[in-house]
């Protein structure tokens, strides 16, 4: 017969209640120290940065753009359509070597023919009315001379007749009626005489400003039939000057406008850079600071020759003249990137750029232990900066190696373990 021991009971109640407070004190201890742990530290792998050792010296400032290479405006000859015409032949392909005498395409303009013809009647009937013109003056001026001649001659007469009369008057010989309407006949020719001489120095001046009208009509025929001439001459194409022909924008049977770039012929030998600065880099370029030019296939050295006062999309375009020989394969249009100069300063500390961060602002950076293990991340105040480079105001020393790569994803952590 089994005999009830409730005091067993009891203790074994007290023993698992005793067990379960030990585990829940456990447990939030745990908990506990679990949560005052300090999160750790991330890593980050050596080959996955990019870091820099600041340093002590000089620094060339510099801004660096793409760009292109353009004809010189000297250079450079673009053709333009003298009249309306159509393209019926074209002779040379873009990328031809051509000299100023080539022909790169025929243009025909049926119209152009008969406006020739025309001037060329109009030139001949201009140099008929002038030789007409001046016939006539000579003609009238011949007739104006023979009546002054003639006036003259019986004024002459008329004045010793008026003396004559004097003298037979002086002695009584004839009387004072006479003498009177002689003297009165000779003062009246000597008036007509004069009359006669101003008219002829008058129609003398106006045979000039006839013939001056005649000859102004002669001029301008000549000119449209050299006009006309010109156009026609147009009709073939010439390149105009030495160089290569890069632009032939129409195929035959075309028709062109007058105005129209008929072609775009180019000495390439003779090129700029032009370049694309952006305009927060730009406001310090100035005129004649030194530059170079990248081609992919050669470094050429050149000169800032203009600054664009305007700015479009956000870049400033920059004029480099070319001081050196363009390499094998230079053309227009190959693309380029260019650096210009902008001043020097003798004795700083820099470092390279890194990849976020302005000039003349607080940046944050990761600075690497001397082991080369840990990263912290410093406070650093930077100042002017060029391409490469940018100088360190406070918070770095020459030696320091910091990271200079994006570190944005651990903008919330103050150290790294680098392995």
């Amino acid at each position: 017969m089994d005999i009830s021991r409730p005091d067993l009971k009891v203790r074994r109640q007290r023993r698992t209640w005793a067990f379960a407070a030990v585990a829940l004190v456990a447990v939030a201890a745990v908990a506990f120290f679990v949560v005052r742990l300090k999160p750790a530290v991330p890593s980050v792998e050596r080959s996955a940065i990019w870091t820099d050792v600041v340093k002590r010296g000089p620094l060339v400032r510099q801004v660096r753009g793409p760009g292109s290479l353009v004809p010189r405006e000297d250079r450079l000859r673009l053709i333009p359509a003298e009249t309306e015409a159509t393209v019926v032949r074209i002779r040379v392909l873009p990328g031809t070597k051509v000299t100023s005498d080539t022909v790169l395409m025929d243009l025909v303009d049926p119209t152009l023919t008969q406006q020739l013809l025309d001037a060329q009647l109009q030139l001949k009937a201009a140099l008929a009315d002038l030789e007409n013109t001046r016939a006539k003056v000579n003609s009238d001026l011949m007739t104006q001379r023979a009546g002054a001649a003639t006036v003259g001659a019986d004024q002459q007469q008329a004045a010793l007749q008026a003396q004559t009369d004097k003298s037979l008057y002086d002695l009584g010989v004839i009387s004072g009626l006479t003498y009177s309407a002689s003297k009165g006949k000779s003062d009246e020719l000597k008036q007509r005489d004069d009359l006669e001489k101003q008219r002829l120095t008058l129609n003398q001046a106006s045979i000039s400003t006839q013939l001056a009208v005649s000859q102004t009509k002669v001029d301008q025929a000549k000119a449209i039939l050299s006009l006309k001439q010109r156009q026609l001459d147009a009709l073939s194409v010439k390149a105009g000057i030495d160089g290569v022909l890069v632009d032939l924008p129409h195929q035959v049977g075309e028709h062109v406008a007058p105005g129209i770039t008929l072609a775009k012929v180019v000495q390439p030998d003779q090129l700029k850079a032009s370049l694309k600065i952006a305009e927060t880099q730009a406001r310090d370029i100035q005129i004649g600071q030194p530059a170079e030019i990248d081609t992919h296939n050669g470094v050429i050295p050149g000169k800032v020759t203009r600054i664009d006062g305007a700015v479009q999309n956000g870049t400033v375009t920059v004029d480099v003249e070319l001081a050196g020989a363009l390499p094998q394969g230079a053309r227009p249009d190959l693309s380029v990137d260019g650096t210009i100069d902008l001043d020097r300063m003798a004795d700083v500390v820099y470092v390279g750029r890194p990849a976020l961060g302005n000039e003349n602002s607080t940046i944050s950076l990761f600075r690497v232990s001397a082991d080369g293990t840990t990263a912290v991340k410093v406070p650093v105040k930077v100042g002017r900066a060029s391409v490469n480079s940018i100088q360190v105001l406070e918070g770095l020393q020459p030696g320091d190696t910091v990271v200079l790569s994006d570190m944005s994803r651990w903008d919330t952590n103050d150290r790294l373990r680098i392995e």
